[in-house]
Parts: C-alpha cells; sequence; structure tokens
C-alpha cells in the first residue's frame, strides 16, 4: 500500500481506465490506476501512479471500470468500503448492469453514483451521472465538479434507467439499422455514409429536439402518426448482429464485422478518427452558436 493521497482512484487498467485516468491527469488531478498486475501496465499518462493494491488513504472518487460481470463489482465495492468505510466517492462506469443492484449491496449507498464515459474516454467531453435511489447530494455535486475540472461535460440523470441516455437512443438508432440491412434495404456503408454526412454533422451543431423545433413541430408530430407504426419495434435483439457474433465476427478486433478490417492498420485508423474527432470537438467548442432558452415549462437544469 501506499500512503500517497489521491483525489480519483479508476479501477481497472483497460483502454477505459486508461482515457478516464489520462482527463484527470491532464488536468492536474492527482490521479490512480488500480490493476490486478500493475507490472504488465502500461501506456498510462507518467502523473498517473499505477497501483496493485488500494491505497492506506481515501480517494475523493473512485471510478470502477472493470469487467461487465457484476459479481465482481460487487466484491470490489466491498473491499472499498471495508478499506474507506463512506469516505469515498464510489462510481461504476457500467452502462449495462443495474446501477440500483450495486447501490444496495453498499453500507453507504449515498455515497454511490453512475459516471458513464464513452469512448475515447480522453477526448469525448459528454459523461453521464446517474443518480441512485440512495444517491446524496454531496457525493453529486462533488462528483460533477471533479468531472468539470477534468474538462468533462457531465449529463445527470435522476434516475439509473437501463442504458442510461446515450446508449438507450444508440441502440433505438442500431435496432432500426440493423432492421434495414437484415431486410436488403440498404447497407451498411450506406448507413454510415447517412450518419457521418448528413446526421452526425446536423445533430452536432442543432441537436436531436432543437433540430424539430427548428424544422417545425407540426411536421414532426404528423410524420410521428405515419412513420412509428412502420419502424422495426420488436422486442428482440437484432439477428443480423447475433449471426456475426455467432460466427466469432466481432468486427475490427477479430478482422471482420460489418465490415472487412484484415488489411487494415486499425490502431493507425482509430488514431487518425481520435484527431479528426478532436478537431471537430474543438470547432463545436470555439464556433457554436447560442442554443435557445428552455421553454417556460421545460425542465430545469441539473
Amino acid at each position: 500500500m501506499t500512503d500517497e493521497t489521491f483525489t480519483v482512484l479508476v479501477a481497472g487498467s483497460g483502454v477505459m481506465g486508461r482515457g478516464i485516468a489520462a482527463s484527470f491527469a491532464k488536468a492536474g488531478v492527482k490521479t490512480a490506476v488500480l490493476s490486478r498486475n500493475p507490472s504488465a501496465v502500461s501506456g498510462f499518462e507518467p502523473d498517473v501512479s499505477i497501483l496493485g493494491a488500494l491505497p492506506r488513504k481515501a480517494p475523493e472518487l473512485i471510478i470502477e471500470t472493470i469487467p461487465e460481470v457484476i459479481e465482481l463489482k460487487f466484491s470490489l465495492n466491498e473491499q472499498i468500503e471495508a478499506a474507506f468505510g463512506g469516505a469515498s466517492i464510489i462510481a461504476s462506469n457500467t452502462s449495462s448492469l443495474p446501477l440500483q443492484n450495486l447501490a444496495d449491496r453498499l453500507k453507504f449507498p449515498e455515497r454511490f453514483c453512475g459516471i458513464h464515459y464513452f469512448q475515447p474516454a480522453h477526448i469525448t467531453p459528454i459523461v453521464e451521472v446517474a443518480r441512485v435511489a440512495q444517491s446524496g447530494d454531496a457525493a453529486i455535486e462533488r462528483a460533477l465538479t471533479l468531472l468539470r475540472q477534468s474538462g468533462k461535460q457531465p449529463i445527470t440523470l435522476a434516475e439509473p434507467v437501463d442504458g442510461l441516455l446515450i446508449n438507450r437512443l444508440q441502440q433505438a438508432i442500431y435496432h432500426e439499422a440493423y432492421s434495414l440491412i437484415d431486410r436488403g434495404i440498404c447497407t451498411a456503408q450506406d448507413i454510415d455514409i447517412a450518419a457521418k454526412r448528413l446526421l452526425g454533422p446536423r445533430m452536432s451543431v442543432t441537436g436531436l429536439i432543437e433540430q424539430k423545433d427548428l424544422s417545425g413541430l407540426d411536421t414532426h408530430a404528423l410524420a410521428q402518426r405515419e412513420l412509428i407504426p412502420t419502424l422495426h419495434l420488436a422486442k428482440e435483439p437484432s439477428p443480423v448482429v447475433q449471426k456475426k457474433y455467432a460466427d466469432g465476427n466481432f468486427g475490427a478486433k477479430s478482422g471482420q464485422g460489418f465490415f472487412d478490417w484484415r488489411d487494415m492498420d486499425v490502431e493507425g485508423y482509430r488514431q487518425e478518427t481520435g484527431a479528426v474527432l478532436t478537431a471537430v470537438l474543438a470547432l463545436l467548442d470555439s464556433d457554436r452558436p447560442d442554443g435557445p432558452p428552455l421553454a417556460k415549462d421545460g425542465p430545469a437544469d441539473d
């Protein structure tokens, strides 16, 4: 154990853990990463400490990003509370496992919340912060302060709905996209062209809901009446994706998915796309117009 005092401890040294730790360290926040095999860990910012055990002194915030096995998360949280009691805020990066179940196993659930990052975690600005039933205001406010200090823009959810906000939106789009592919109506490339050349650029400027205010809610409401009944609303996972999974076609990591990655420099491509995303976000930050004010009956700011 180390006697150093850390503000943030990231539990998990995978790709997501590296990105989360980097975002805090680059902002000057005293950061450490907890790994089961610290001697084999590499690729971290030089200011990030790598630990093989919990430190002696409680960090202010512990973000867990270990594998998506709920028993592993139960065990880690139990160790954290045994070491620090309720001194640390514990946050899980999961977006698929039930946050409320994690909270209900804690002795100090008022010090728990969900903090969900997106890949690449050191670049993407949005972080979801999800309250559970027991989350205390002080813990949430401190977590939000630290996230903003690291350059992130947190979105706070009043309850931990399955998938949180972003993944629920994404899965709705994917479900329809995969159905169109499965029915032979268009190709995966067609869908990505539409996303890259129309949906993505337009939403990055006028958002999802604001765009419909601009184009007219009357038109939108009437279009919904016609189109919603025709959408792919099945409750089952998309067959085209499940078949690729069953066949071992996992995308870039296996060489084939919807696209053929076998002759690609995948890591180089990831770096190139990361650089483009960074440039796009910088452009949006510098030139973005002010959005409209909330309607009088709109939600209060978190």
